[in-house]
């Protein structure tokens, strides 16, 4: 019961089944979520997804924090403490037969590793480092440093996350901030690109408290930044070189860095909002994701794209994004409308056995996902774990993606609705809300936004549903509802809930304000199944 204890103390779950994963329900706890308000998990996601737990071996610890595959059958991951281990059989439908074998160890916390021209690349606290087995005996003998050019000075909190590489050939490395809020070390709260031949450029100041990085199919560099200062909640931001990402505490290096001083951000101002600061400052990249804290999750980590054409499931192309607190896996749909990236997260997966950290996807398209819950907690109850899921083949009613039109949203879904259902506007229900930006720590949900639903119109062909609203806000988180949508075999949707990220209008142009006494009213979010 020590384990439940904590588990509900670390979550907020107030009714959970342990074993086979029954419905669960989280409560949003944090200050400023609406009373009430609760995430609700369907009890048959598995129907669709599969997760299955790797046996470790016996008495090793392996906190893992990074994955990369190495061959078609075959992937190294990495483990906080400082051990590379090659996982052989990983195509096996048994998973029973995957097996581990040490690799290498005596890194310093590897959180990121990547297979490039035939090289394993790993980003560890204080440098990027090409392992290499030179007599092919599974055992690493040479290690390279290819770039140390950043510093650390001891303090738990200064991470190091490496990307995927980018389309200039370049491996993108997040630096954490000291302690989560100062800057005692070079560069501790920027990104540097840092090329195979090992030169390092620092390209992006106004990291926080990166949990990954990742790249999307079209080969642009996201990172998931948590809760914190200057971060009212955690967020995947997109990584443009010369960009200020939103919190300043690394500006005091920004004379080092050897940036042009045209790129010189402007100190951002304390209680402000993004929308506002990005007036002032356009280098200012907004999230293009934001992860509403307590809702979607509390701690988002490892991102990767789903390439395998299908083999996933019917969410191609999109980002995959690992959460350690909810021990889940959350999807993400970006679109890029006037030169900003913006879109919107919907929940994948729960019920994991640990902090889930890195993730990757192998060449049958199932995913594998490293845990541990060291500094975090997790809802999970294990300590580490390593967990291959699967798509099952059967298809779920969800919506796939929403984009933006200039007069509301177009909704997605996997399987044609019925079309009563999908074209009543009381089958859906939402409503707007941003975060105040400021120098503490994290933000309640602030100046909500009721929108109008004043139309919901169905494709012929049943597979989208035009939504005319009323009432879009720049800036702000929305939160879509389809509690009354149903699908032709009379399925509800698997999960209920999107939170789209507003960031800029198509063409500029703002839709409909709300009108002073709305005739037609969207219900009220719902706070229960």
């Amino acid at each position: 019961m020590e384990a439940l204890s904590y588990f509900k103390k670390m979550t907020g779950i107030t009714s959970v089944t342990l074993g086979l994963l029954s419905l669960s329900v989280l409560a949003a706890d944090q200050k400023g979520l609406p009373p009430g308000a609760r995430v609700v998990i369907p009890p048959n996601e598995q129907d669709y997804y599969k997760i299955e737990t790797v046996t470790l071996p016996e008495g090793e610890v392996l906190e893992i924090g990074a994955l990369a595959p190495v061959s078609e059958n075959r992937l190294i991951i990495g483990t906080r403490r400082g051990e590379l281990w090659l996982v052989d059989d990983i195509l096996n439908a048994n998973i029973k037969k995957v097996s581990l074998k040490k690799y290498a160890q005596g890194l310093h916390e590897p959180l990121g590793m990547s297979y490039h021209n035939e090289k394993l690349y790993v980003v560890q606290r204080p440098e990027v480092t090409r392992v290499t087995d030179l007599d092919g005996d599974d055992r690493a003998d040479l290690f390279e440093t290819i770039s140390d050019d950043w510093g650390i000075n001891g303090d738990y909190h200064e991470y190091a996350f490496g990307s995927a590489w980018d389309k200039k050939n370049r491996l993108f490395v997040t630096l954490c901030l000291t302690g989560s809020h100062g800057s005692a070390s070079q560069l501790r709260g920027w990104t540097v690109a840092v090329t195979e031949d090992g030169k390092m450029e620092p390209i992006t100041t106004g990291i926080r408290s990166p949990g990954g990085t990742g790249r999307d199919a079209a080969g642009n560099i996201y990172y998931t930044d948590n809760q914190g200062f200057w971060n009212g909640s955690s967020s995947i931001k997109h990584l443009v070189p010369g960009s200020f990402q939103g919190n300043p505490t690394g500006l005091t290096w920004f004379e080092q860095s050897g940036m042009d001083k045209k790129f010189s951000p402007l100190q951002p101002v304390t209680d402000s909002r993004v929308d506002t600061e990005r007036q002032r400052n356009p280098l200012f990249v907004p999230p293009a994701i934001v992860q509403p804290h307590g809702r979607l999750g509390r701690s988002p980590a490892g991102i990767i794209h789903d390439a395998s054409d299908g083999k996933f499931g019917p969410f191609s192309k999109q980002l995959i994004v690992t959460d350690v607190t909810f021990s889940s896996l959350f999807r993400c749909a970006l679109e890029e409308v006037n030169g900003v990236m913006q879109g919107a997260a919907f929940p994948l997966l729960h019920g994991f056995s640990s902090g889930n950290v890195g993730l990757t996807q192998v060449s049958d398209g199932s995913v594998y996902v490293g845990g541990t819950d060291r500094g975090w907690g997790s809802s999970g109850s294990k300590r580490f774990a390593l967990e291959r899921v699967r798509w099952t083949g059967k298809i779920p009613f969800e919506i796939h993606s929403i984009n933006l039109k200039s007069d509301g949203f177009l909704l997605n879904f996997t399987k044609p609705v019925e079309k009563t259902s999908a074209a009543d506007v009381n089958s859906y229900a939402l409503a707007a809300w941003t975060y105040i930006f400021q120098s503490g720590y994290g933000s309640p949900e602030v100046d909500q936004v009721t929108p109008v639903i004043t139309r919901a119109s169905v494709s012929e062909d049943a597979l989208s549903v035009h939504l005319e609203i009323e009432g879009l806000t720049k800036g702000h988180v929305h939160h879509l509802e389809t509690t009354g949508v149903r699908s032709l075999d009379s399925e509800s949707v698997l999960h209920k809930e999107a939170y789209y990220t507003l960031n800029e209008f198509v063409d500029g142009i703002a839709p409909p304000p709300l009108p002073a006494n709305p005739a037609i009213s969207t219900p009220p979010l719902s706070t229960a199944e």
